[in-house]
């Protein structure tokens, strides 16, 4: 009967959540500001742990939190935001230059946060101090130069991920190898293992990301499953033409929702079109559809993009057809509507896209 129950005990105990070991924190840094806010946030629950002035260049905090635990340094009047985890070994910051001295786990990370750092400040730093009629004026340069930022960031994650598989670090980077590999990658790396797998930050980068692209309550995730709506718009010399011109005959075709002002849409066209030269041989079509009022812009776009298929647009911005009968409320997005035209995917970006073409055409 003791054995019995001992048994039962135990499971009961076992089936308890288990409660995070707690570690006590220390950080202390310098900055030649005085006055300053400076905030200790905890990343997983995006919110500020705690908060203080700088007083005669020094600034410090003090507590505990669970271990290993993503936390933040964010300096207000810099923007820039040092994460690191909470080890248990103390924390030494210089907000002067965002270095930092503490575990070689540490250590490391910070290596990686400051590789484009001079460049992302310079970056916030021209933008901050250019007027709206300036920045519109500027638009292309200034595209080119956030999406080259945007494309070194990624590099930099992706590279954090291979060469620190071991370690904890690739959970700090986890929003961008997500966002350009793909929320399904997660399972995977579940399933391998490694390290950092279960890290509670890792699963939120990874809903998050999946949120961003196709909210699962979001009316878009509803269309998926289903037979596409046709529609009918002009091409750029008026000409009309619908959806189910494309559609059928063994192709799959991508209706991509897009815009000349829209920079992320602008920063994904190299990867459509990459993407079209492989598979359109085997079946593989896209449509533009363009959110632009201006056809003037529409067709510069169009042209400096080099997209040579089919490009539609009512000049309605996002009131036009497409915009309604899809719920698109923000761009870049699309639809990938197989030859029985039924609607399979949506928001598909970055390598997902080539991977779900390399699942339908294969290599």
């Amino acid at each position: 009967m003791k054995k019995v129950l001992f048994i039962i005990a135990s499971l009961a105990f076992a089936s308890l959540p288990t409660l995070a070991q707690q570690v006590e924190y220390s950080v202390s840094g310098t900055y030649a500001k005085d006055g300053s806010v400076i905030y200790l946030n905890d990343q997983l629950t995006e919110k500020s742990i705690d908060s203080t002035l700088v007083a005669n260049g020094k600034f410090s905090f003090t507590g505990k939190a669970d271990k290993d635990a993503l936390m933040a340094i964010y300096v207000k009047d810099i923007r820039w935001e040092t994460p690191f985890f909470n080890d248990g070994t103390p924390v030494m910051f210089n907000a002067n230059d965002s270095t930092l001295k503490g575990s070689p786990l540490n250590e490391r990370l910070t290596m990686y946060q400051l590789e484009n750092e001079e460049l992302n400040r310079a970056m916030r730093a021209k933008i901050s101090k250019l007027t709206r009629e300036e920045m519109l004026a500027q638009a292309d340069e200034l595209m080119e130069e956030i999406n080259q930022k945007n494309d070194r960031d990624i590099a930099v994650a992706n590279r954090v991920f291979k060469e620190e598989r071991n370690s904890l670090i690739p959970v700090a980077f986890a929003h961008l190898y997500f966002f350009d590999n793909g929320v399904d990658t997660y399972d995977q790396l579940v399933s391998e293992q490694v390290p950092f797998a279960n890290h509670p930050y890792l699963k939120k980068a990874k809903d998050d990301i999946a949120n961003a692209l196709q909210p699962k309550d979001s009316p878009k995730a509803a269309f998926v499953g289903q037979q596409y709506t046709d529609f009918e718009m002009a091409d750029p010399d008026g000409k009309m033409h619908k959806i189910s011109e494309l559609v059928g005959e063994g192709k799959w075709v991508l209706v991509d929702f897009w815009a000349s002002w829209c920079g992320p849409c602008r920063a994904e066209m190299p990867n459509v079109l990459e993407a079209y030269n492989t598979y359109h041989a085997k079946g593989f079509e896209v449509v533009g559809i363009s959110f632009d009022n201006n056809k003037n812009a529409w067709l510069k776009a169009v042209e400096q993009l080099k997209m040579p298929w089919l490009q539609l647009s009512d000049l309605k911005g996002g009131e036009g057809e497409a915009a309604t009968i899809y719920k698109v409320d923000a761009i870049p997005d699309n639809i990938l509507i197989d030859p029985q035209g039924k609607i399979t995917d949506r928001g598909l970006r970055g390598k997902p896209l080539h991977k779900r073409l390399l699942e339908i055409f294969g290599e």
